[in-house]
C-alpha cells in the first residue's frame, strides 16, 4: 500500500498547535510573504548537499549537514522541518509553524498539511493545503497532496481536478499518476483507467498497487456503512511522506 493512504506510517506530516490552516485570511497571509534573506555561496552549497542527501534517503546525514549553517535562516528551518517530518520527529511541526506568514509561507502550509494528513486529520490537512495551493498554485506536489486528501474526504470531483492539475504541471510525476489511477479504480472507471495505463505505459505492478489502494478505500466505506467509526488504518509510505527530488525543496 505505497503512495498514499495517509495516516499510517506516522511519518509525521503536519498539524497541531497551528490550527486549521485557515486561522488567518488568505490576503493577510499573502501580504506577510516577501523574499527570503539572501544566502552566501557557502550556505547555498550546504543546502545543495543537504538536498542531495535527502534525495538519497540519508536523512540523518542531511540533518547533521545543516548544523553548519545558521538555524534562523528560513530555508534552513524549512529543510530541517522536512527532514524531521520524514523521520516522524515531532520537532517538525513547530519549525513549520514558525515559518507561517513568512517568505516560505506556502511551503509551511504544505508541510503542516502533510503532518495533519499523516495523522488522518483530513479536514485539517485540507485547510492547510487549500492555503498552500492558493499561495503556490503551480506547485505540483501541493496539488497532488491536496487531491489525495480530497480523495480521502470522498470529494471525488475536486480530487480528480487537483490530481489532473498536478499531472499536467509535472507530466513525469509518478505520484499524481498513481493517485489518479487509484481514484479511477475506486470509481470503477475501468475503461478510463485502462486508457491511462496504456497512454502512460504503466507497469502491471503499478496497476496492482493502485487497485489495492482503491480496494482499501472501499473497505473503509464498508466499515463506515456498518457503523465502524474508528479512524482508517495508516498505510506505509504515504505519498506526502516519500522523499521528493532535491529540486523540490527550496
Amino acid at each position: 500500500m505505497k503512495h498514499w493512504v495517509a495516516c499510517l506510517l506516522a511519518v509525521s506530516l503536519l498539524s497541531g498547535c497551528a490550527g486549521t490552516g485557515e486561522h488567518l485570511p488568505l490576503a493577510t497571509i499573502a501580504q506577510r510573504g516577501g523574499a527570503c534573506p539572501s544566502l552566501s555561496a557557502d550556505q547555498e552549497l550546504v543546502l545543495s548537499l543537504s538536498a542531495e542527501l535527502i534525495a538519497e534517503g540519508r536523512l540523518h546525514a542531511a540533518l547533521a549537514n545543516l548544523e553548519s549553517v545558521p538555524g534562523n535562516l528560513p530555508e534552513v528551518r524549512l529543510r530541517k522541518a522536512r527532514i524531521l517530518r520524514l523521520l516522524a520527529d515531532p520537532r517538525a511541526e513547530p519549525l513549520y509553524s514558525g515559518l507561517l506568514g513568512g517568505c516560505l509561507n506556502a511551503q509551511a502550509h504544505h508541510g503542516l498539511g502533510q503532518i495533519a494528513a499523516a495523522r488522518g486529520n483530513y479536514p485539517e490537512a485540507r485547510g492547510y493545503l487549500d492555503v498552500a495551493a492558493k499561495l503556490s498554485p503551480t506547485d505540483a506536489a501541493v496539488r497532488n497532496d491536496l487531491g489525495l486528501v480530497l480523495l480521502h474526504l470522498r470529494q471525488l470531483n475536486q480530487a480528480r481536478f487537483e490530481l489532473l492539475t498536478a499531472l499536467e504541471l509535472d507530466q513525469a510525476g509518478a505520484q499524481p499518476l498513481d493517485n489518479l489511477l487509484t481514484l479511477l479504480l475506486y470509481q470503477d472507471q475501468w475503461q478510463e483507467a485502462a486508457e491511462l495505463v496504456r497512454r502512460r505505459g504503466l507497469s502491471p505492478q503499478q496497476f496492482q498497487a493502485a487497485e489495492e489502494r482503491s480496494r482499501a478505500l472501499k473497505q473503509e466505506d464498508l466499515a463506515r456503512a456498518y457503523g465502524d467509526t474508528s479512524p482508517p488504518a495508516q498505510v506505509e509510505d504515504a505519498s506526502w511522506i516519500k522523499v521528493r527530488p532535491a529540486t523540490a525543496v527550496p
